[in-house]
């Protein structure tokens, strides 16, 4: 027992204290005991926890808070939000001003044209991202790490910078309003959809995936007799589940959300989308020349409940897909 304690003197100095008739250790240069520390390190625990959920709950206050007053914006009348004393809550709950939206905004077309784009735009950046991650991640060419390397390059590129290439694109396919002809339906909507078919984004992040699947997998495919066809679409895509989901919401919600591209492509207001709908309907008062903000908020969050929704139910595979794909295969 002696050599122990003299072999324990070694890697901590104690002294030993007497308290309450009863002998304990004590750190020396702290003079504490085994239990004070351990009530000293409870305590900090519990401060620190503390701490760290108010800095927490500030952070989510300043997000939501523009939420909430975006909904109650949407309730109030026009003489309460443009009083000089704001409240917290509207006096009167005008559900009117949804009812409002739904007969004067053209809300329906709108959301008819913004759901077209973003499923078709959707389904051909999935096509495009499939093949091109698994030609990247499993095909054996000349040039196929020199030319990954150029499409990850091109991600430093800003979106801004390819909207006149693309304009010109677009406009020698016949498909944006000119001299001779007016824009259909169809051509606006082609105009919206084809350009963004390729994202070098979710094709890398597909990639990573394909990747991570062991390269037995594919060697016992050829084995068996299966194409490269049967492979992708029987083994990786199934497999690449997780991730294909997250570049379906992603894709998804950037279609929703997107206002430039569809306002310059499109001549007619009715063609556009949602986004372009907001700004284009001012929700002006005609005899006072005012902004009516209880229709203009009562809008958005029509527009915003989609996407919410759509986060809170596939924010999971959203995280899981791109967490995936960051490990390394």
């Amino acid at each position: 027992m002696a050599e122990e304690v003299l072999q324990a003197q070694q890697y901590i100095d104690f002294r030993s204290v007497k308290v309450n008739n009863h002998l304990v250790l004590s750190i020396k240069e702290s003079g504490k005991t085994v239990d004070q520390i351990k009530v000293a390190e409870k305590v900090s625990h519990i401060i620190f926890t503390t701490l760290t959920y108010i800095f927490i709950i500030a952070l989510a206050f300043l997000v939501i808070f523009p939420f909430y007053w975006m909904i109650i914006t949407s309730l109030k009348t026009y003489n309460e939000i443009t009083q000089e004393t704001q409240t917290f809550f509207p006096s009167v709950v005008m559900w009117s001003n949804y009812v409002y939206v739904f007969q004067h905004f053209n809300f329906l077309t709108y959301m008819k044209n913004t759901i077209i784009v973003a499923i078709f735009s959707t389904l051909g950046t999935l096509i495009t991202t499939v093949f091109a991650a698994f030609a990247f991640a499993r095909l054996s060419f000349k040039g196929r790490e020199a030319l990954f390397l150029v499409f990850l390059a091109t991600m430093m590129i800003p979106g801004e910078m390819m909207v006149i290439s693309n304009y010109i694109t677009v406009a020698s396919f016949g498909w944006i309003t000119n001299s001779v002809h007016t824009q259909t339906l169809t051509e606006a909507y082609a105009a919206m959809i084809v350009p963004f078919w390729v994202s070098v984004f979710h094709i890398y992040l597909l990639r990573q995936n394909f990747k991570q699947i062991p390269n037995e997998l594919y060697l016992a495919a050829k084995v068996d007799g299966k194409s490269d066809w049967d492979f992708l679409w029987k083994v990786m895509v199934p497999l690449a589940a997780p991730t294909l989901i997250s570049i379906t919401i992603l894709k998804f919600m950037g279609t929703w959300n997107s206002y430039v591209w569809p306002n310059l492509v499109t001549e007619i207001p009715e063609y556009r989308l949602i986004s372009n709908g907001l700004r284009e309907s001012s929700f002006q008062n005609a005899d006072l020349g005012t902004v009516e903000y209880g229709y203009q908020m009562a809008a958005s969050i029509l527009v915003t409940v989609p996407l919410f929704l759509l986060f809170v139910f596939f924010r999971k595979y959203i995280m899981k897909g791109v967490g995936r794909a960051g490990i390394k295969g």
